[in-house]
């Protein structure tokens, strides 16, 4: 686990997020005096370069902001459905088998799995409003990051798994594939064509794609019909501490909130190291699910990323671009998410849903205020439906404040996927034994990106950043600032 701090001395600002270069461009931003939302914003940036299979300038996401004297607000640059005016006809989303282990669930991707994309948008919607950096400074670590590159490493499971998606474009292969074989941890990754749009963007020459760029259903009217809004946070009541989350029409905050409410109010306690409390904390998330199944689903790969800076601003982003849909758009290495063809956000078949009208999200980037506002943190998670649940259970420990953050990111998790509770290794015998009494166990033998990736920042200045998701934190120091 990384975690860092410094005791009681000031810091200029902390990060937690799932790259190096993601943390280290937010970094960057806070040494050089910007705020939370600079850096978060070329986190964002970056992520595209680093983190290309969980996000992309043609995914989506949510960022949560705050800050003293501050409203919070909840930047919604989810993607949405396609289709206005459309004349030309779209094949549907191609089905492919993507082996899990023992297990094989079918992806579905191709230019139909395509949905109108807000990220790009979004960041400069963020920058535009709150930034106070330059934007050509902000974007600069995303150039970077994408022409020079850095090591395959990090994701070489990913890549093994979509290598069926990747390997079905060229520009896919060339990218994702080395002789036809996946990126291996020797393997050194760039894309050259994103990081000369990256400059496009920083020059204030591209602000978007075009209906050409995008292919499939997405029109230039569903372009023109597209915004980023600006929605007020699900407040959190924990039990006289305080929270934000993100609001209807994404259905993860929602969860959130219910289960962390019914746990908080649970005379066994919501401590999971002991009995009562790990049996709460597993009907806490029964009752997630019951909610959920009445609800849609949620997308495959996301990441997020904490950051609050000296003066007390809070950003908390999720962005996601799907499992990847396989398409890219033209000259760029940028792949086009496969919202549109997520089974599980589209229960009623992938042409039901109302062109226009945004795409349900499991997403639940989070804030806490704690000790009367004493004590602020920012967190949020990956990992498709464990969001929900990870976020819960960790958010309780530090309600509570029996745990540090960084114990409470580091102790074992569980997770009820509608018929087995999913347990890692650590929980004390007798707490295994009475969960086994009321529901079929099933532990796991280590801690596994399946259980999510939380990334959390807490003021005075601690930052932690979860390894089941190869977490990094940066707390920037006055030694750090940029003269």
């Amino acid at each position: 686990m990384a975690v860092v701090g410094m005791g009681d001395g000031a810091a200029l600002g902390l990060v937690a997020a799932g790259h190096p270069v993601t943390a280290d461009a937010a970094a960057a931003m806070l040494g050089a005096g910007g705020n939370a939302w600079d850096a978060a914003v070329a986190a964002g940036f970056a992520a595209t370069a680093a983190e290309p299979l969980y996000t992309s300038l043609a995914g989506g996401g949510f960022l949560l902001a705050t800050g003293p004297g501050r409203a919070p607000v909840l930047f919604d640059f989810f993607t949405a459905v396609p289709g206005l005016g459309r004349v030309r006809p779209v094949a549907p989303p191609v089905a492919v088998p993507i082996a899990f282990g023992a297990a094989t669930q079918t992806f579905h991707v191709g230019p139909g799995s395509v949905a109108v994309p807000g990220l790009l948008p979004g960041l400069l919607e963020v920058h535009g409003l709150l930034g106070s950096l330059p934007l050509a400074q902000v974007v600069r670590p995303a150039i970077e990051a994408a022409g020079l590159g850095q090591s395959a490493a990090p994701m070489v499971r990913v890549v093994s798994l979509l290598a069926p998606v990747m390997a079905r474009s060229s520009t896919g292969a060339a990218l994702y594939l080395r002789d036809g074989r996946p990126l291996g941890v020797n393997d050194h990754f760039h894309n050259p064509r994103q990081a000369a749009v990256l400059a496009e963007i920083a020059a204030g020459d591209r602000n978007g794609f075009s209906d050409d760029e995008l292919g499939g259903a997405v029109t230039s009217a569903d372009l023109d019909d597209y915004r980023v809004e600006a929605r007020t946070p699900l407040s959190l009541d924990l039990t006289g501490e305080g929270g934000w989350t993100n609001p209807a029409p994404a259905f993860g905050g929602r969860l959130v909130a219910l289960g962390l409410q019914r746990l908080l109010a649970d005379r066994r306690g919501s401590d999971r190291r002991v009995p009562d409390g790990a049996v709460a904390l597993a009907d806490a998330m029964v009752a997630q699910a019951e909610a959920r199944s009445r609800l849609v689903g949620a997308v495959q790969g996301t990441t997020h990323l904490s950051v609050i800076d000296r003066w007390g601003n809070v950003a908390s982003m999720t962005a996601s671009n799907g499992s990847g849909s396989g398409e890219f758009i033209p000259g760029t290495g940028i792949q086009l998410n496969n919202m549109m063809g997520e089974e599980d956000l589209h229960p009623a078949g992938f042409e039901a849903a109302e062109p226009g009208s945004r795409i349900p999200s499991m997403m639940a980037p989070t804030a806490l205020a704690l000790h009367g506002g004493d004590r602020v943190m920012a967190l949020g998670s990956g990992g498709s439906e464990r969001i929900r649940s990870t976020i819960m259970q960790v958010a309780a420990d530090l309600v509570a404040g029996r745990l540090t953050p960084a114990e409470a990111v580091e102790a074992p998790r569980m997770h009820w996927d509608g018929s087995s509770l999913q347990v890692e290794p650590g929980m004390p015998i007798e707490v295994l034994a009475a969960l086994e009494e009321r529901y079929r166990v099933v532990e796991w033998d280590h801690q596994d990106l399946y259980f999510g990736g939380l990334h959390l920042v807490a003021t005075p200045n601690v930052a932690v950043g979860d390894q089941r998701r190869d977490g990094v934190a940066r707390v920037v120091a006055p030694a750090d600032r940029v003269q």
